[in-house]
């Protein structure tokens, strides 16, 4: 790997791939909302950024994402579902990986192996969900788990090698989890960062349009 684009590279985990990747000499862009003004949620602000990007890049990751906007905490019924709280996860969880991917012909190269990952959450997964609630987080990354999907079988017509992915971090100490982490297990950021590169570097073509975890298990839709 030579190149890299990560995207949301300020949060725990982005900052660790990033910094992981510089470690091993890779080329590093990149870009966020509180270091570079980088708003996922702004289709005019996504696309200046990207269109002025040199490319091709070997690895493209969205680490973006939120579990908390503006206050709204996960719901834990249906009956607390608000309209605005649900609009806000679609636009960052969802719609902002989606105006990423309107990119990713330009930004990854059609003569070799790429990787394109978005981070989603197994909590998105629909046939491994047997708890409920959280549901505004669910249905975005659910969301997001289909957008990906779909822009792989797309991408997969131009760009034979290029692998399209959304990968599940497992829960990790950030600032992000911190107040749901409990007893859960949980890892630091820099080993998440760890094994979600070793998962990008084992995938194959063969696996794109797929949704794996932390050790390249498939995750259920």
């Amino acid at each position: 790997m030579e190149t890299a684009l990560i995207i949301g590279a300020s949060g725990g985990i982005g900052s660790a791939i990033a910094a992981r990747l510089k470690q091993q000499s890779v080329t590093v862009i990149s870009l966020s909302r509180s270091q570079d003004g980088f708003d996922l949620t702004n289709p005019e602000v996504v696309d200046k950024a990207l269109s002025n990007l040199p490319g091709p890049f070997d690895l493209i990751l969205v680490a973006s994402g939120a579990l908390e906007i503006d206050g709204a905490t996960p719901e834990k019924t249906i009956r607390s579902v608000s309209a605005q709280a649900m609009m806000d996860q679609f636009a960052l969880n969802a719609v902002g990986p989606a105006l990423v991917l309107r990119h990713a012909a330009r930004l990854l190269p059609r003569d070799r192996r790429a990787v394109f990952a978005v981070l989603s959450a197994r909590v998105g997964s629909i046939g491994d969900n047997r708890l409920g609630g959280w549901i505004s987080y669910r249905a975005a990354k659910a969301a997001v788990n289909q957008i990906v999907h779909t822009s792989a079988i797309e991408l997969a017509r131009t760009h034979k090698q290029a692998i399209c992915v959304a990968l599940h971090p497992g829960t990790v100490q950030t600032a992000f989890t911190q107040k749901y982490v409990g007893r859960h297990p949980a890892v630091a950021p820099d080993e998440a960062a760890r094994n979600l590169l070793a998962v990008t570097e084992t995938l194959s073509p063969e696996d794109t349009g797929g949704f794996f975890d932390w050790a390249g298990k498939p995750v259920p839709w």
